[in-house]
């Protein structure tokens, strides 16, 4: 048996996309999971399994959370070693304003990552840690930058779901 974590993105936001941590348990363990826990309420989820496959857990989990609520439910799933390597990366970058990490499904190819990287605006930067790009913003957030969840999408072309580094952290404390 290993040990896997699961992002799921983009539920808890509106009205039509709840997903309560309670019915994540259930839904996961329901597909055959075990040991399953979740952190905060927005898609960070730690399971065993004897699945050795990551697309193969990642389909599961899917096709297990579109049955359980009826809509799709993007998810990428990380080893633990992985995750850790985000955190280490996010750790070692420095950022007067503000630092967002966006895990992939998938790592980018240099094209890609290079033209995603010519989207940044001044001040700004996307640097490659691990599965994942730190994007390194103004003081202004999300509100003031163009770079986003979904422009990582579009010009990767991958699942990719944002968490800030002190959360990456704390799943790596309670989980790696």
């Amino acid at each position: 048996m290993s040990t896997r974590i699961a992002l799921l993105r983009a539920i808890n936001l509106g009205a039509k996309r709840k997903f309560p941590r309670d019915d994540v348990v259930a839904a996961v363990t329901a597909a055959g999971f075990s040991d399953v826990e979740t952190y905060l309420n927005t898609g960070n989820v730690r399971f065993t399994t004897s699945m050795r496959s990551t697309p193969r857990i990642e389909a599961a989990l899917e096709a297990a959370f579109l049955a359980d609520r009826g809509f799709e439910v993007p998810t990428l799933v990380l080893t633990p070693e992985e995750l850790r390597e985000v955190d280490a990366a996010a750790a070692a970058l420095s950022h007067e304003g503000h630092h967002y990490v966006t895990l992939l499904r998938d790592l980018p190819d240099p094209q890609a990552l290079a033209a995603l990287q010519e989207r940044a605006g001044p001040g700004e930067r996307v640097v490659l840690g691990g599965r994942a790009v730190h994007l390194l913003v103004g003081a202004d957030g999300v509100h003031g930058t163009r770079l986003g969840n979904a422009l990582v999408e579009k010009v990767l072309g991958t699942v990719a779901t944002t968490r800030n580094p002190t959360v990456v952290r704390t799943m790596v404390e309670r989980w790696c």
